[in-house]
């Protein structure tokens, strides 16, 4: 006899037809001597074969069922698992802690515009102050009406959301190109940008990841050297973390999210030392420029990259957002790293809106719990570990750096 567990979804699913055998059994001759459509009334029709086809279609289908259900319950090996149905739970029995609010109040310097109408932009309040994120940074990455509208949205909650615009690289391949892209800068300053970002280039360019111009372009000087006078931060990401540049087999021990993000090697498309070097070059070029490399610099496989930067540039900080999953397996060495830039590292997420988020970066950053797992945040197998940051390097991470650098003082105005 098969366990509980197996026989209850069979029952389940023998239990329709039997129902339904016995209603057409009990209410009479009435249903089993209809004739189908298209048969003279006075023709005979064995109403009982009806009957007695579905008696012994019955345990056909239960047999069906029942070798369904088996199939579900047997072991899967592990060379028959497929990586991306593996969802790995841990067992461990060690603290896990549930934060239900940041230890500090918060402010996220790495949003974007998930909130599409008035009501959604009310629901995010509401989401923050539940988990105590004080103000969100929105990244438009927008010119023109769209950064218009984007702000006029978000306005609805001004202490609550600041609104950074893009930059407009329309004629960047053409002779000339500059005073065009610094006028809309202006205009955009106007209307009550804050800052510039995400501006983006993953090797191919800042231009849809095309063309060729890089942060560190000439082109890009004048406009770079304005944001300074405006007092507007730049945000920038450059390339990608190391594990999307790596083979995509089974060597890769981030495959499952490389693989979605993975750069393609391709003319004109800079390695990663490369376009880490644009960024480099850039913020030495700008010195009275304000920049923040998001992403830890895309550098999480080896943060010493990323140190030597921070060491050279006074001018540049870091935001962690994103890159929980990327950070989280090596809690030591994150520790540490914290410890030692905590006054150039900025609280961020890049991952949407959901309270269960925020709740989920706040244990990776102040307890330390080990060996959990966020398959629905990180699509990355490893577990995850708790960095168990002191207050003093959270007080900074989480908001007072931020207060310090986001707007530095304007030299010009627009």
């Amino acid at each position: 006899m098969k366990d509980h567990a197996l026989m209850t979804p069979v029952l389940r699913a023998c239990r329709a037809p039997l129902a339904a055998l016995s209603s057409a059994t009990w209410r009479g001759k009435a249903r089993l001597t209809a004739k189908p459509e298209g048969v003279p009334a006075d023709s005979p029709f064995p109403a009982r074969l009806i009957l007695w086809a579905g008696v012994l279609a019955i345990p056909i289908f239960c047999s069906t069922a029942l070798r369904a259900a088996e199939q579900a319950t047997q072991a899967i090996g592990p060379d028959q698992l497929l990586l991306r149905d593996y969802r790995p739970r841990s067992i461990f029995n060690v603290p896990a802690t549930r934060v239900e609010r940041a230890r500090f109040p918060v402010i996220d310097v790495h949003s974007h515009a998930y909130a599409k109408t008035e009501a959604d932009v009310d629901r995010w309040v509401a989401a923050m102050d539940a988990v105590g994120i004080a103000k969100s940074v929105i990244m438009t990455g927008a010119t023109g009406k769209k950064f218009d509208d984007l702000l006029r949205l978000y306005r609805r909650h001004p202490e609550r959301f600041e609104v950074w615009c893009g930059l407009d690289y329309a004629g960047f391949d053409q002779p000339g190109f500059g005073p065009n892209a610094i006028g809309e800068l202006e205009r955009c300053v106007r209307a009550g940008a804050v800052g510039v970002g995400e501006l983006s280039d993953k090797g191919g360019g800042l231009c849809g990841n095309a063309g060729g111009m890089h942060l560190d372009d000439v082109r890009m000087d004048q406009i770079l050297d304005k944001c300074g006078e405006f007092g507007l931060a730049v945000n920038i990401h450059v390339g990608e973390d190391r594990w999307m540049y790596e083979p995509m087999d089974a060597t890769n021990d981030g495959l499952m999210n490389a693989y979605t993000w993975r750069i393609r090697q391709a003319p004109g498309i800079l390695s990663h030392d490369e376009v880490i070097a644009t960024l480099d070059r850039a913020v030495a070029k700008h010195p009275r420029t304000t920049f923040i490399a998001c992403h830890f610099a895309n550098c999480c496989f080896d943060l010493a990259r990323l140190g030597r930067m921070l060491d050279a540039h006074p001018n540049l900080y870091a935001d962690i957002g994103a890159r929980f999953g990327e950070t989280a397996p090596v809690p030591r060495a994150m520790a540490k790293f914290y410890h030692a830039y905590q006054d150039r590292l900025l609280y961020g997420t890049d991952m949407g809106a959901g309270a269960e988020m925020y709740r989920t970066t706040f244990r990776i950053l102040e307890t330390e719990d080990e060996h959990f797992y966020a398959m629905d945040l990180f699509n990355y197998h490893w577990p995850l570990h708790g960095f168990g940051l002191p207050d003093a390097v959270l007080k900074k991470v989480y908001g007072d750096n931020a207060r310090r650098m986001l707007h530095p003082a304007r030299r010009t105005a627009p």
